[in-house]
């Protein structure tokens, strides 16, 4: 992780650099915003976790306002009381279940849930790709087992044993449980890529079919996200679902802009909705309330 850190920070300098050498006014790059934590120690927390769908960048847009790329962890804080609970969104872009762990950000997340808190989670879109190379590094094992794998990461020069992204979300289960906190899964939004039939691309038969298992066996609460938002998209059609993205070029198909991320949000909150029990119900907002499931 440092390495990625030390690596973005040259990039930003280079940037600059080349800036400089075609006669441009650079910008520096922007000092990143430490992590978010609990505002009110004493009341309880929704933490988030997750990668760039749940909070992407510096959860501002990438500063290009609602045009920007956006994670739903942001708009869904306004669905709940802030005078009763904490919302943590500590989701970091880029990052898959294997790397939020190994990366030092699970354990940072972790150190203050306690008895009380609910922890969401939603990983899978960086989960896929290379297990060991020297850019990324990312990949966990595809399924749910317990098979392994022992590399000598290229990216980190450590040694590292990788296990499967249903491991991973286990790791985070029972890590959550042994605080004395609740919780809770949700698979992956879907992509903006329709199949031949004309809907929205579902996951059903990888990460999101997988999230759905761990759930189930683990006995917690699951959000079929991945479904939800893919319904969604259908009843709305292609041209709506277009400008919940931003308008960019080559084509966004992952990052939604702020109205894309608001709809989300709203969705999550249907789904925390249809859990029984809700373990979030008594801290919603009045805005909350005006949501079916």
């Amino acid at each position: 992780m440092k390495t990625l850190l030390r690596g973005g920070w040259v990039f930003g300098w280079l940037m600059v650099l080349v800036a400089l050498a075609v006669g441009q006014t650079p910008s520096a790059p922007r000092a990143r915003r430490p992590m978010p934590e609990p505002a009110n120690p004493a009341l309880p927390s929704l933490i988030l976790i997750g990668d760039s769908t749940v909070r992407n960048g510096q959860d501002d847009g990438q500063g290009k306002g609602a045009e920007g790329q956006w994670g739903w962890g942001n708009p869904i804080a306004a669905y709940f009381d802030p005078a009763k609970i904490n919302v943590v969104n500590r989701a970091v872009g880029g990052l898959s279940s294997r790397t939020f762990l190994t990366g030092g950000h699970w354990e940072r997340a972790l150190a203050f849930v306690k008895p009380g808190d609910v922890v969401i989670m939603q990983f899978g879109h960086n989960d896929n790709g290379a297990i060991n190379d020297a850019t990324r590094a990312r990949a966990s094992i595809k399924g749910i087992g317990e098979e392994t794998e022992e590399i000598d990461n290229l990216l980190t020069k450590k040694h590292e044993v990788v296990h499967s992204y249903g491991w991973y979300l286990r790791k985070f289960i029972a890590d959550t449980k042994a605080k004395g906190a609740t919780p809770i899964v949700c698979s992956l939004i879907p992509r903006k890529m329709w199949d031949e039939s004309g809907k929205i691309s579902r996951n059903k038969d990888t990460y999101a079919g997988w999230a759905a298992t761990v759930a189930k066996a683990e006995g917690v609460g699951f959000i079929d996200l991945n479904a939800r938002v893919a319904e969604r998209y259908d009843a709305l059609g292609r041209d709506a679902v277009m400008k919940l993205f931003p308008q960019v070029t080559p084509d966004e198909h992952t990052h939604p802009n702020r109205a894309g991320a608001e709809l989300n949000a709203e969705i999550v909150i249907a789904g925390l909705k249809a859990l029984t029990p809700n373990p979030l119900d008594k801290y919603f907002s009045a805005k909350a309330r005006e949501i079916g499931h």
